[in-house]
């Protein structure tokens, strides 16, 4: 078989519908070309590439598929149960891994990823596609440039009344399991912080059609030593936040405000002697919405493959998007004790291998 001599050769983990997006964007980079695709169900990889007119091979194996390819890179868009396997043997393979969230289910597993891709040179990075998003930018800007001062407060609100059926409605902690991690790592980009501490209580309120926890309250303490505060709920019905939550971040001498729908913006403390006000003048505040080529999916995608090019980490590199993954991990933890936990040391736990 001739090997491609693309810069970027790779091969899809998981033919599902999720793939979709990735087999799309990579089709339109000319220095990238699909080698191959990977489905436990041969089938599956087969329609992927009828669907997409690939003539790559398709495998059931992803150790055989890098072999009989020469590819460099996987694209993991597997279940969340299979990325440890799958990025520790692309990554042994000599291979760039990118890969849909969760980085992998226990942190110890996580651990081992970031270790694997420190020691082998090769970049493992998740795709946390809120983060590219133009007017989440401009949010981070307003909050970290300095109109309102040192934050204080983070508080996030999500309350959707999601109807998925299926697994989720099974699941045991389907809020903090299969959606918290966006609004958590969208938290630490906007103030530029990472996890301190955390205490979390999540519980099935009436109405539910969840057999699990849909609601979860978090209290986050960050390294910047400010307070998070998550409110969360997949079974709210009515008056429902955006999937992007509806953010509050206050500081030294004024809030930032998004609703998660339009444009943010701050009310600062206006110019000019206020003494003995009770209630101080405000003014507003806003930024210029960053042009971005692409957003969401392709833009993270984006980031990835420019981080190769410019020889540094990817802004969702698992060496950064562990802290995400540790506040979801270090809440579930917290829930089952009824503790505060540590997130220092629930990331120092021993590795199971």
């Amino acid at each position: 078989m001739t090997v491609s001599n693309a810069k970027h050769r790779i091969v899809i983990a998981g033919c599902g519908g999720m793939a979709n997006t990735w087999v799309s964007y990579a089709k339109e980079r000319e220095d990238a070309e699909i080698v191959g695709l990977v489905d436990i169900k041969q089938e599956f990889a087969q329609a992927m590439a009828d669907r997409h007119g690939l003539a790559c091979p398709t495998f059931t194996d992803l150790q055989e598929a890098i072999t009989t390819t020469g590819a460099n890179m996987v694209f993991d868009v597997t279940i969340p149960a299979s990325h440890y396997s799958i990025a520790t043997t692309a990554l042994n393979q000599g291979c760039h891994v990118f890969g849909e969230k969760p980085l992998a289910e226990t942190i110890s597993d996580c651990n081992d990823i970031v270790r694997l891709s420190e020691s082998t040179g090769r970049t493992h990075a998740v795709m946390q596609n809120r983060r590219f998003d133009p007017r989440i930018r401009a949010f981070h800007e307003i909050v970290t440039g300095g109109a309102i001062g040192k934050p204080g407060f983070v508080g996030a609100d999500f309350f959707i009344g999601a109807h998925f059926g299926g697994f989720r409605d099974a699941m045991e902690s389907p809020l903090l399991l299969d959606m918290a991690i966006h609004t958590f790592d969208q938290a630490r980009y906007i103030i530029g912080a990472n996890p301190v501490s955390v205490y979390c209580h999540e519980f099935n309120p009436a109405g539910s059609w969840y057999e699990g926890n849909a609601n979860a309250i978090c209290i986050f303490e960050m390294s910047d030593g400010s307070v998070f505060n998550y409110r969360g709920s997949w079974c709210a019905e009515g008056a429902q936040t955006s999937w992007e939550a509806t953010w509050r971040v206050t500081g030294e001498r004024g809030t930032a405000i998004w609703d998660g729908h339009g444009e943010p913006y701050a009310e600062v403390v206006a110019a000019g002697d206020q003494t003995g006000k009770f209630i101080r003048d405000f003014e507003q505040v806003t930024v210029a919405l960053p042009e971005m080529n692409h957003t969401f999916h392709q833009g993270c995608l984006d980031d990835m493959f420019a981080s190769l090019e410019e020889n540094r980490k990817a802004e969702t590199d698992c060496s950064d998007n562990i802290y995400s993954m540790a506040m979801v991990l270090a809440s579930l933890e917290s829930a089952k004790t009824g503790a505060r936990v540590n997130i220092a040391d629930f990331m120092n736990q021993p590795s199971a291998t």
